[in-house]
């Protein structure tokens, strides 16, 4: 077997049939090398920050209940600010009572997310200390002590005289990002919730809040009214509860307002407010005693999923991209981004998806781009081979599907065009001394004139001297094949008027006998064998069959009938009464034994009644009613002057006719 020719081989590499190693190659240097730049841009700041953004609302899209048994939130609010009716900080008297109501009350245990480092009065110092216990947390601060020098970590913790009497403390510190929202639980051994929880336990970092809602997601009683339990609230609501007392406001601040002792959380995306402190401290002990925490992946995990998605999208443009490309790789994007949900969901593992997600995108449009490239430059090769025989539609076609170029053809129903100069032999004769000038002429008239087939969405094809010879409904569908056919007649004889009036101004000008141009054409409908016809070396797309025959004859008859278009009876009851369509004659097709009717197209509209009397003029002439046709084309010459000349040729036949 013969080595297939290169367009087929060149097609068969674009559309993937196969993949050349040089393709693969370039494929696997396009993937490794987004994997490592997408690798090394996923270890910066900003792109850390869109990490965190995207975890904010993928954390925060499912709804994970609060323990039930969870801590209650003993809120230091507007309410008891109005009822205690002091300013803060209130007498640690105060605080005093809190505790002893709420030990009294069965709370298990009782966390004061408030800092007593500096002493007070000795007798609330000493008030606060006599209510102290085991199960009492008092929260501890550390804070950094930026200098010239050094940075230096400063912890303050409570009053001793507290301690001593059995309380215990904890860092109530946390860490926010970079942009300033609260995602990860700190990681001191010794945190508020730690201790509070009883068992403080290494956790493995990063480990990333599961937030479970908005403010006020947790239950939350006003101070006061912890003050008198039995009083304002429901008989053992504090019964082996853990209480958390901090500073929690009813009116939620908002990201914009700022507020003491609350903190933006992944929540915040979604509702623009901030948590408490005391609520956070809550969220961290659940998270704890649940193990709902959600891990952060290594980052070794985080770059391997960066290889992993680069390969996979090489993989699926291995065979080749096209316009699905750009929806497999947005539906991979949305696996990626789907696949980290439910890690993240299920598996409480945080493996953030924006940079296998930019890698796999990227790696699937940058080999777009690459197949794309090539396929222009092989659009190109095929367009500079074969533009110089075939119609620019038909090589459009052969540039999406190389495979047509073969020999052969197919059967359609075609309309086909023949348009002539008439009189082009004494042009020619004429211009016999110019030959340049002759060359100049022809291409003038048949720019315009291939150009009015062109617009009409036909294909040219060939020029036969100053002929031209066009059809329609190949290679593309064109249902209305006939009429655009005719349209293109038409358009054609309006721009040979206006080049016979751009050489009457020239001539004109130069003191010369103006050229004046005429064209005949034939329009015919009808069953045609189309396809590349020729030899193996040299071939033209063109269409064989009878009704291309009388096409060209239709075209010849032009100068006989005195008309500037000839169309076949097919050409005609396809186009119906959407254009002024009038019957000529009836003639004898060679090698048929029957008659085929012959029309022409106005270019001019005229009325009714011109139309009507147009037909009854040819129904006497069939039924040879000789005086009275000939009696109608007095009238007809004035009502339809675009037909005088046929009208006048009519009167001479049938003056010939009459003494017979």
């Amino acid at each position: 077997m013969g080595e297939r020719p290169w367009w087929k081989r060149l097609a068969i590499v674009t559309h993937g049939k196969r993949s050349s190693p040089k393709r693969l190659a370039g494929l696997a240097l396009t993937a490794t090398f987004t994997a490592i730049l997408i690798s090394l841009l996923s270890l910066t700041g900003p792109w850390q920050l869109i990490d965190a953004r995207i975890f904010d609302y993928l954390s925060t899209t499912y709804h994970v209940e609060r323990p039930d048994d969870g801590p209650i939130i003993v809120a230091i609010d507007e309410p008891s600010l109005a009822e205690i009716n002091r300013q803060w900080p209130w007498p640690r008297e105060l605080h005093a009572q809190l505790i002893k109501s709420l030990r009294a009350a069965g709370a298990k245990s009782i966390g004061m997310d408030i800092i007593f480092a500096e002493p007070s009065t000795p007798q609330a110092d000493e008030a606060l200390a006599d209510s102290m216990g085991p199960d009492v947390v008092l929260a501890s601060d550390i804070s950094i002590l930026e200098t010239a020098q050094a940075s230096q970590m400063l912890r303050t913790e409570p009053l001793p005289q507290l301690t001593d009497k059995g309380a215990r403390s904890g860092v109530a510190s946390i860490s926010l990002d970079r942009d300033g929202t609260l995602r990860r639980i700190p990681s001191y051994q010794d945190g508020f919730s730690q201790v509070l929880l009883g068992h403080p336990a290494p956790l493995p970092q990063p480990a990333y809040i599961q937030a479970y809602g908005p403010p006020r997601s947790y239950e939350t009683v006003s101070y006061y009214q912890a003050l008198a339990p039995e009083q304002f609230l429901p008989p053992g609501i504090f019964r082996d509860k853990t209480v958390i007392v901090g500073l929690s406001m009813q009116s939620a601040p908002t990201t914009k307002s700022g507020g003491a002792d609350a903190y933006p959380t992944p929540w915040s995306a979604r509702t623009g407010t901030l948590v408490s402190g005391a609520e956070i401290q809550a969220t961290i002990f659940d998270n704890l005693a649940t193990g709902q925490f959600i891990r952060g992946a290594p980052i070794w995990a985080a770059i391997a999923s960066v290889f992993a998605a680069a390969a996979a999208a090489a993989a699926v443009t291995m065979r080749g991209t096209s316009w699905r490309t750009f929806p497999a790789a947005l539906i991979g994007v949305v696996a990626i981004v789907l696949g980290s949900f439910l890690l993240l969901r299920f598996g409480r593992v945080n493996l953030p998806p924006a940079a296998p997600a930019f890698a796999f995108a990227i790696v699937s449009l940058a080999q777009s781009a690459r197949d794309f490239a090539s396929e222009r430059r092989m659009r190109r090769d095929i367009t500079r081979a074969f533009s110089q025989y075939l119609s620019p539609e038909l090589v459009r076609q052969l540039t999406d599907d190389p495979d047509r170029l073969k020999l052969g053809g197919e059967r359609r129903t075609l309309t086909i065009l023949f348009c002539d100069v008439r009189g082009f032999t004494s042009i020619s004769e004429r211009m016999k001394d110019h030959p340049e000038q002759l060359t100049n002429l022809v291409n003038r008239l048949l720019n315009p004139l291939s150009d009015a087939v062109m617009n009409a969405g036909g294909t040219i094809d060939k020029y036969i001297g100053d002929c031209i010879m066009a059809f329609w409904n190949a290679p593309l569908d064109d249902p209305d094949h006939a009429l655009h056919a005719v349209q293109a007649a038409k358009n054609m004889l309006t721009a040979l008027d206006r080049l016979n009036a751009e050489l009457a101004e020239e001539a004109a000008a130069s003191g010369e006998e103006p050229i004046a141009l005429k064209i005949g054409i034939g329009v015919n409908t009808g069953d045609c064998v189309v396809g590349n016809m020729g030899s193996e070396k040299r071939f033209d797309y063109s269409a064989l069959g009878d009704a291309v025959n009388l096409a060209s004859r239709l075209e010849s008859q032009t100068k006989s009938y005195n008309v500037s278009i000839l169309m076949g009876p097919e050409t005609a009851r396809q186009i119906g009464e959407r254009l002024p369509i009038l019957e000529l004659d009836r003639v004898s097709v060679k090698g048929k034994s029957e008659t085929a009717t012959i029309s022409t197209v106005l270019i001019n509209e005229v009325g009714n009644a011109a139309l009507s009397a147009h037909r009854a003029f040819i129904d006497d002439m069939y039924e040879r009613r000789t005086e009275k046709a000939i009696a109608r084309l007095a009238t007809l010459e004035d009502q339809i002057p675009e037909l005088q000349a046929y009208y006048l040729r009519q009167h001479r036949y049938l003056m010939n006719v009459l003494p017979q």
